[in-house]
């Protein structure tokens, strides 16, 4: 079975790296130079120049040159993991078995972009991981591998993306041999399901009317490897990386935004129903109690 792979992301090169280990013939692979997205970004360029694999380096994947350059491999299927824009009808149709694809999600729910980043700002206690043979809709396509993952109340972006990614390079090592056998499933997806838009600066910034565990998901859901939730104070922006919520009863005609107390490096600021204390925050000004992170 002959692969061209196409990704650029972090799982892209964990991936890539499982189909080797596993002796896939991997005749080519896709990748970029840069992104500008994509937070976890890795170009697949290091790897395919020491495993002695073709590649290419492309900034529209559809364009004719691209799809020539797929073509001369004849590649029985594709493998997209981590590509941020649609594969057009050409390269779908470029290989007999088509073009796997992969989101971190159980679809037909939940698809569309940032699957990690709103399922943790949402508060969902489940997400999944799912390979699918890709069509000309986004995530629409047959179901291959499906797994269900639960989300622990301490997960944020960075352990959810561990997860997930070692959940599907052991998803790659039970269909990779279906595919080999030509012996696979193909699940329709009978449901519509939901799709998530793109998020953009204003969803990540902090509103301190919000509950404390709304703000608490926010920041989890866009911490590192992601470009961190927000606040404003004095005109500038701020991230934070990590917060809590406290037990710690606060009186209701305190407004949201206040910051009530300073301990050991930490802010407790107040929230729209109680307080919730910052750990990790990028704020380097000496902040005093009573001042407003507004």
């Amino acid at each position: 079975m002959k692969v061209v792979f196409i990704g650029t992301v972090e799982f892209s090169k964990k991936a890539l790296l499982k189909l080797l280990e596993l002796k896939v013939n991997v005749v080519g692979v896709i990748t970029k130079a840069k992104s500008d997205f994509n937070a976890d970004f890795v170009s697949l360029e290091e790897v395919c120049e020491e495993k002695e694999i073709p590649y290419k380096l492309v900034r529209d994947i559809n364009h004719p040159n691209n799809i020539a350059w797929i073509q001369e491999r004849s590649p029985d299927v594709l493998f997209c993991f981590g590509w941020s824009s649609l594969l057009k009808a050409d390269i779908l149709s470029l290989a007999p078995m088509g073009v796997v694809g992969y989101h971190p999600a159980l679809i037909p729910q939940n698809k569309g972009r940032h699957p990690i980043i709103w399922a943790l700002v949402l508060g969902l206690d489940k997400t999944g991981s799912t390979f699918f043979f890709m069509d000309e809709g986004a995530d629409t396509g047959d179901i291959l591998n499906q797994k269900a993952l639960e989300i622990a109340p301490d997960d944020d972006a960075g352990t959810l993306y561990s997860k997930l990614v070692n959940l599907a390079l052991k998803q790659i090592e039970e269909f990779v041999p279906q595919l080999q056998a030509g012996e696979y499933p193909r699940i329709p997806q009978e449901e519509e399901g939901n799709s998530w838009r793109k998020r953009g600066r204003k969803d990540g910034e902090i509103d301190w009317r919000m509950s404390s565990e709304n703000i608490r998901n926010l920041v989890r859901g866009l911490t590192r490897p992601y470009v961190g939730a927000h606040f404003m104070y004095k005109g500038g922006e701020y991230k934070v990386w990590k917060c809590e919520t406290v037990a710690t009863a606060v009186e209701k005609n305190i407004e949201p935004g206040k910051v009530i107390e300073k301990k050991d490096g930490s802010l407790l600021v107040k929230t729209g129903d109680t307080a919730i204390r910052l750990t990790e925050f990028d704020l380097t000004e000496d902040i005093e109690i009573g001042e407003y992170l507004i």
